[in-house]
């Protein structure tokens, strides 16, 4: 395996990141703010923690920064920004609980003193023209306008609702950590507590395990070996990324925004790498996972090619969510398949998923019926009865795909014609059913 270049790899906190002048950007098309309440509450207890446990520090995970090829300053946010940004906006809720302080004429010096040092190191120094703070935080493009403008800046939007449901979660994350603020009695009425309650315990004692690397391929290759939460969302991310990098001019940027959002909608994109898999599967043999960016990134090197990927996945993503749901209005008017794809269901047949791909693509309505069936009942015997390795089928499946594809096979019968050597015989079968014991757990519903 090729060595990943990774320019450094090291334990650091939010301070040392954030006042270490250096600028942070999340690309411009990476997901919006999407962290709830839950999350805030979560990331707020391990921080009293901290607090009540002063000789203590907490882990926030990996946080996978890419290098400017332009400047030593400026890095891009591959994985982390919903941490880095929920940091950010503690930052702004103790520098706001200041002002409040100064406001009300409380060592006003002292705290006005406090509140420019904690902006400089935290957010960003003013700039001589407007007077407005700019922050070391970049946000993605539908959040950063109101980022900046409101949050850095302490302006109270107009009318909340009328935000974008992700500039509504930034302003509800910094009323949420401005009424955590309030809550701690012994700090909330002394500048001093505050800014030390800031760069002390927030600022120093959340640790993260930094990872720099040059491009998007080693950033997906560390994506391979992070065992963390909310990676196949990250990878899904960098590979959107990359296909909006290939797009000229702003109407066809604006149109495969549409298109992806359109497709993740219908997809959602927890299930969007397992999509792209059967995707690939359609013309390439043995698609793993891991290597899903990879093989985009080297088929796909234009905004033609790109806008064709989108296209393809558009038509097929009501096919992926309806195989998987018998009631889906994808099946209205093929009403016989209904009790198909209920099979499909309650045997977990995913492998073949490839094939029906190809086959509702190339094959007549009556014919695609008929080789629901017989996935059916080839799964029946192979897999539910007789227990067998569902690996190998995923592989014949894989290969009858790439064959209906490039229209090698026509129909169901060739199709089993080449799934003959998985098909289990009648004299295992019958020997395999008597000994059968099927468990209904989880299943009564789909039974009754």
């Amino acid at each position: 395996m090729a060595r990943i270049n990774l320019l450094d790899t090291r334990t650091t906190s939010f301070g040392d990141l954030i006042s270490n002048g250096k600028i942070y950007c999340v690309p411009l098309f990476q997901r919006d703010y999407s962290w709830q309440e839950e999350n805030w509450e979560d990331l707020w207890q391990d921080i009293l923690i901290l607090y009540n446990n002063p000789e203590s520090s907490h882990y926030m995970g990996a946080l996978v920064l890419q290098s400017s090829s332009t400047s030593d300053k400026e890095f891009t946010i591959i994985d982390g920004q919903q941490r880095l940004a929920t940091l950010s906006i503690i930052a702004i809720a103790v520098i706001e609980k200041i002002q409040k302080l100064v406001d009300r004429e409380e060592q006003k010096e002292e705290n006005q003193d406090r509140q420019e040092i904690l902006k400089r190191t935290y957010l960003s120094d003013r700039d001589p023209r407007s007077l407005r703070y700019s922050s070391k935080l970049l946000l993605n493009e539908n959040n950063n306008d109101f980022y900046q403008s409101n949050l850095i800046n302490l302006r109270q939007p107009n009318n909340v609702r009328s935000l974008a449901k992700s500039d509504q979660l930034l302003w509800q994350a910094f009323q949420y950590f401005l009424d955590c603020l309030g809550q701690l009695q012994d700090i909330v009425d002394s500048g001093e507590k505050l800014a030390g309650f800031l760069t002390d315990t927030v600022a120093q004692r959340l640790l993260f395990i930094q990872i720099n690397v040059e491009d998007e391929l080693n950033a997906y290759t560390v994506f391979e070996t992070l065992n963390a939460r909310g990676i196949e969302l990250s990878s899904t991310d960098l590979l959107k990324n990359y296909l909006f990098s290939l797009f000229q001019g702003p109407d066809d940027l604006q149109a495969a925004q549409r298109q992806w959002r359109k497709i993740s909608n219908t997809v959602q994109i927890q299930k969007f790498p397992e999509f792209l898999r059967y995707y690939l599967s359609l013309r390439q043999a043995r698609v793993r996972r891991g290597r899903l960016f990879k093989d985009v990134r080297e088929s796909v090197r234009s905004g033609k090619q790109a806008f064709d990927l989108l296209d393809q996945l558009e038509n097929y993503s009501s096919l992926f969510i309806a195989l998987s749901n018998s009631n889906d209005e994808f099946w209205r008017d093929t009403p016989d398949n209904r009790p198909y794809i209920l099979e499909l269901e309650l045997f977990r047949v995913k492998q073949a998923y490839p094939t029906l791909f190809a086959a509702h693509e190339k094959f007549s309505p009556e014919d695609f019926t008929r080789l629901l069936k017989l996935i059916c009942v080839l799964a029946f015997r192979h897999t539910v009865v007789s227990s067998l390795n569902p690996n190998e089928l995923e592989i014949r499946y894989n290969k009858v795909a790439i064959a209906i594809t490039n229209s090698e096979i026509t129909n169901p019968k060739q199709v089993f014609d080449h799934l003959r050597l998985v098909y289990v015989l009648d004299q295992k079968f019958s020997q395999d059913f008597s000994l059968l014991s099927i468990s209904t757990k989880g299943q009564k519903k789909k039974l009754a």
